[in-house]
């Protein structure tokens, strides 16, 4: 009883004795539970969004603010906010960022709404120099589809202003979106895994920073290859190790892990790198990861099929750096002489050369266009283009827009090329085909080079380089090659001229009264100066450097800078040849203008 009455009177002290005493009683516990939930909300919105933040959080923006603002249009970080929160989400996400000498890379992940006629302008933050923190916006270089990657889409942008940070983020014209938390890495071009695709069974990553020597095989019991799976993106963990099969200058093939050589197509967008032991005592577990942006890739076949076995006779790949109005004449000559299908390096062009290929295209030329962002490394793109051709091509041969085949007037031993006095339609394709049929064992055909001077001019031929330089050098300088990607050496080495090729197989000279490479290396000085801003070759020096000054890599005599001789249109000129000349004119020439394809284009 006692306990009964107890908690009557506890219950009358704290029921309301009034209805003012039940309103009042009302509203405080509503005000508390108020206060309560907004503190709250306060909380997850700080939590979101930094207004006082002083850090620049590197993000990938996208806006319908113009692509035309300026350098200067500097805006506050509060105010960069305000501008983008209202936005919808779309969903591109930077995936790696690269710094070269002139340019920030951006690797991003596309999804179905982007087109590759979209463009992006550039954004910059502080360094945490102060506390006037904002962003600078500028116009990227290019946008790029790259290839089979899953990142899709490459935006070169300008390097950042001074006391900017080099975190560089994207806004994308007339978009809208979020801002969103990104990958805050930037990896230096000089040390990076930056590509890598599937060959059966291994995987085949290239890779600045081994630092290995030239044209030799390494010891690959130094090296592994490391696979990212399941949550590498959030925890940058690397959950598989395979031992390298092989390793020379930047390739490093690896074995698949077990749990997916039996299905490949499971390795496809995994992250992959390569650990190194960093001295010959060194234990596995001691192996030093490079720094990766390559993603396991898949490389498919894009021209036009070979009806008749699968595979073309005869294909081309060169890498090149603004050579579009180069690219025309060489092509056309080319094909003429029998090459079907083209694959067109990329690397970092500027100039009018996607409008070229395209134009090509449309007219029957079997041509790809391939984005290859990596500088100084010609030797590896040569071999990633040889993977790419083994499943299309039976010979490829790997040269320049500036080198020709020209096969010289007729002798007796060759009179079944020439009908005529000169090589006839399809002549370099028949050569190969002969030689896979009565040689079997020959997977490499070298031809020399005669390297052709300015013959005279001050200005660019206007029909063409192989009519317009006529001058030569007398003796020949190296060879290029035309080789069987199905029988090279697993490492895929080879020092630009060359490959080298697996056991049981080897290569044949071409003699010169056959066939060679006229070589018009040192053209106008308009044009041929561009060879000063950069080498593509991994291991020729740029001709800043003052390394090597007497290689036949240079312009002998010439120095360090682009300043142009005083005899500059004289050089390189020992003797008169106009072989090629004459053959183009007769074989080519518009019989009603006299014009040459080219030149129609052109005009």
């Amino acid at each position: 009883m006692d306990s009964s009455e107890q908690r009557r009177k506890r219950k009358r002290i704290f029921r309301p004795s009034s209805p003012i005493a039940t309103l009042v009683y009302f509203f405080s516990v509503r005000s508390f539970v108020l206060c309560f939930s907004f503190l709250i909300f306060l909380f997850f919105l700080s939590y979101q969004i930094p207004f006082s933040s002083s850090v620049f959080r590197p993000v990938l923006v996208v806006s319908r603010l113009s692509l035309l603002s300026s350098s200067s249009d500097l805006l506050s970080t509060s105010q960069s906010f305000q501008d983008f929160g209202s936005s919808s989400l779309l969903h591109l996400q930077i995936e790696g960022r690269v710094l070269f000498p002139d340019h920030v890379l951006l690797l991003v992940n596309k999804n179905d709404l982007f087109s590759k006629n979209t463009d992006f302008e550039c954004v910059y933050g502080r360094n945490r120099t102060g506390d006037d923190v904002g962003i600078v916006k500028e116009k990227s270089f290019s946008v790029d589809v790259y290839g089979e990657s899953e990142f899709g889409v490459l935006v070169r942008c300008p390097l950042p202003p001074v006391n900017y940070s080099a975190v560089v983020n994207l806004r994308k014209f007339r978009g809208n979106g979020l801002w969103k938390e990104s990958n805050q890495t930037v990896n230096s071009w000089e040390n990076v895994a930056y590509a890598a695709t599937l060959d059966g069974n291994t995987v085949v990553v290239f890779v600045k920073g081994l630092n290995l020597r030239p044209d030799r095989e390494s010891d690959s019991s130094q090296f592994s290859c490391y696979f990212g799976l399941g949550n590498f993106e959030k925890e940058g963990r690397f959950a598989l190790r395979t031992k390298a099969i092989t390793v020379a200058q930047e390739v490093v093939r690896c074995a698949l892990p077990l749990s997916i050589r039996k299905t490949p197509e499971k390795a496809r967008w995994i992250r992959i790198t390569v650990g190194m032991l960093p001295h010959i005592h060194a234990k596995a577990h001691e192996h030093v990861l490079l720094p990766s942006v390559a993603k396991i890739t898949e490389l498919k076949s894009e021209g036009r099929g070979n009806v008749e076995n699968g595979k073309y006779d005869l294909c081309v790949c060169t890498m090149v750096w603004n050579q579009g109005s180069a690219l025309r004449e060489w092509i056309t000559y080319h094909s003429w002489l029998g090459v079907e299908r083209w694959f067109i390096y990329d690397n970092n062009s500027d100039d009018n050369i996607k409008d070229v290929i395209e134009e090509l295209e449309t007219e029957n030329y079997n041509v790809t266009r391939h984005v290859w962002p990596w500088i100084k490394t010609q030797e590896a793109g040569f071999s990633h283009c040889a993977l790419r051709a083994k499943k299309e091509c039976n010979w490829v041969s790997f040269m320049d827009v500036d080198e020709y085949f020209y096969f010289p007037y007729s002798t007796p031993g060759h009179q079944s090329l020439r009908s005529t006095g000169y090589a006839g339609q399809d002549s370099l394709r028949s050569l190969v085909a002969n030689v896979s049929s009565s040689s079997p064992r020959i997977a490499e055909i070298r031809t020399t080079c005669h390297s052709f001077g300015p013959s005279g001019l001050n200005s660019a031929p206007s029909q063409g380089i192989t009519v317009g330089y006529t001058c030569r050098l007398k003796s020949p300088e190296r060879h290029k090659s035309i080789i069987r990607p199905d029988a090279l050496d697993p490492t895929l080495l080879n020092v630009v001229h060359h490959f080298h090729l697996r056991k049981g197989f080897r290569y044949m000279n071409l003699p010169q009264s056959t066939a060679v490479i006229n070589h018009y290396k040192y053209q106008v000085w308009d044009i041929f100066r561009a060879k000063f801003f950069r080498r593509v070759a991994t291991y020729v020096v740029d001709w800043q450097n003052n390394q090597n000054e007497g290689s036949r890599d240079r312009a002998p005599g010439l120095g360090t800078e682009a300043i142009e001789p005083p005899n500059w249109p004289l050089q390189f000129c020992e003797v008169w040849d106009t072989g090629l000349r004459d053959f183009v004119l007769s074989n080519f020439a518009d019989l009603s203008t006299g014009l040459l394809p080219w030149e129609k284009s052109s005009f």
